[in-house]
């Protein structure tokens, strides 16, 4: 835990905040840091209550006020004045929309202040009532740093008779970083009952935990990707960036003063390569890759959004270094009433967002993707927001013709079927349109019993109608938008001076 933390708990404590509400739900943990913050502030006694066990901690008073949450917060009645005390009160949040607790809490924070006592409430989420919003302090608990995990994956060695040091410590403390204290006793548990000692086979463990931890999550999906950017045919001025993008995470960057990359924003009509390009970027950088949905972040209670919003974050820092992949972002927070018909939820939960994008130091990099911009709230697309944002257009005629080739290549990798009637039929063909091209000329030419050749492909692209004719209007919006300067072309073959780019 870092000095830092642990000097602003014992200054609200000595400063007789009445009420603290520690965010977190690792009790255990949170039970060995108040007990040296009690012992740093002079032994104060230390108490805790829960709804089964009641209170423990208190002399010739154990068990008491079990199943009574209201008697529970008189427990600290009985001290003199002068006898400091903290009283832990797990799970108590069930319980303060009682109206007699409730108002048992409200009478606590004003006569709490005269005396040395502060009770501790230990939750991972609590929409609190409005009443208890300017009575309680909210403090998050972070997840354990370098030097906990170090320290806890010593003492773990050293209890098996076990000396863990040097490279192997700072791979596994590194590996671990972002999980739970308790999480990582359970990783180290594992590994001690499989070889009897802790080692090189517990990093693999460490990454199913967090793949686990993200599993129980239900807001990001774990996303295994074989994709590379040689799956994507041109984007190579997209490309190029993220290169230079990807030495950014080096500690050799670090040292030369460059910030860790933010993320990047990939606007572009559907088909285009954007889904594939955050699959690639994981699987070049070997970095995992965390979808976000970010319908998944609103639900039907006030404030469980922002909940989950946090949750989300944590459980990505978790994963860091990773790719956090923000799909369909401007359906996620598109509104054209700025959010007024859902009280402003999605707002908070964008502005939520936006503050940790712009202030957080974990290897976190986001990739968002979205349709078009028509939608998307002028916050997040100014500048500043995301490393940078890049127009992801139809493909030129040189990128066609890598398309085709790459897709044919997949099929048959010794194919020399000749492209340029093909290519000169498909001018406004997106990646995706042009993969099912060739899919379909396969088709045709399978159900005739022979293989295929640049006359199906022809007759392929004459049938299929793309969606640059569909949706005309919309793909000029965007283009129009993009070449004002708003955003990069990922291809340095353009033509419209916005970025009209391919993708498979």
């Amino acid at each position: 835990m870092s000095q830092a933390w642990a000097d602003h708990l014992d200054l609200l404590i000595r400063a007789r905040t009445p009420i603290l509400w520690i965010r977190s739900q690792e009790e255990e943990r949170i039970a060995t840091l108040l007990a040296a913050t009690a012992q740093r502030l002079g032994n104060r006694a230390l108490a805790r209550w829960d709804f089964i066990s009641g209170l423990s901690g208190l002399p010739n008073r154990e068990g008491e006020a079990a199943r009574n949450p209201l008697a529970a917060l008189e427990a600290l009645a009985p001290l003199a004045p002068d006898q400091a005390a903290i009283l832990v009160l797990h799970d108590f949040h069930r319980y303060a929309d009682d109206g007699s607790v409730c108002r048992k809490l409200r009478n606590l924070a004003a006569s709490l202040r005269q005396q040395p006592h502060t009770l501790v409430i230990t939750a991972a989420e609590w929409q609190l009532p409005r009443e208890l919003e300017e009575c309680v302090t909210v403090l998050d608990l972070p997840l354990p740093e370098q030097e906990e995990i170090r320290a806890l994956l010593q003492g773990i060695a050293r209890a098996c008779g076990q000396t863990l040091e040097g490279d192997l410590l700072e791979r596994l403390s590194h590996s671990c970083s972002g999980l739970s204290e308790q999480r990582i006793r359970q990783v180290a548990a594992r590994g001690l009952a499989r070889r009897g000692a802790l080692g090189e086979g517990d990093l693999a463990e460490v990454l199913e935990e967090k793949r686990q931890a993200i599993a129980r999550s239900e807001l990001l999906e774990y996303c295994p990707s074989e994709a590379t950017p040689a799956d994507i045919g041109g984007l190579d001025a997209l490309k190029r960036w993220l290169e230079q993008r990807q030495q950014a995470f080096s500690d050799e960057a670090r040292r030369y003063g460059l910030p860790l990359p933010r993320g990047v924003l990939l606007v572009g009509p559907q088909g285009t390569g954007k889904s594939l390009t955050a699959r690639a970027i994981a699987h070049s950088w070997e970095m995992p890759l965390l979808r976000l949905d970010v319908g998944r972040l609103f639900a039907g209670l006030v404030g469980a959004s922002e909940a989950r919003t946090r949750e989300m974050i944590q459980r990505a820092e978790a994963m860091a270094p990773c790719v956090l992949w923000i799909d369909e972002i401007d359906k996620g927070f598109g509104s054209a009433d700025g959010g007024r018909s859902d009280g402003g939820t999605s707002q908070r939960v964008l502005a939520s967002l936006l503050t940790w994008m712009a202030e957080k130091t974990s290897a976190v990099f986001v990739v968002a993707t979205a349709n078009g911009v028509e939608k998307l709230p002028p916050e997040l697309v100014r500048k500043g927001r995301f490393d940078e944002i890049f127009l992801l257009d139809l493909p030129e005629a040189t990128e066609r013709r890598a398309i085709l080739d790459l897709q044919l290549r997949r099929r048959r990798p010794e194919h020399r079927l000749p492209l340029e009637v093909v290519v000169d039929r498909t001018a406004g063909f997106s990646g995706a349109e042009l993969e099912q091209v060739v899919i379909e000329a396969m088709h045709q030419a399978f159900s005739e019993r022979r293989d295929f050749g640049e006359a199906d492909l022809v007759a392929a692209a004459a049938q299929l109608v793309p969606l640059s004719r569909t949706a005309r209007e919309q793909l000029e919006a965007l283009q129009q938008w993009a070449s004002s300067g708003r955003a990069r072309p990922a291809s340095s073959c353009s033509h419209t001076g916005s970025g009209t780019n391919p993708a498979s």
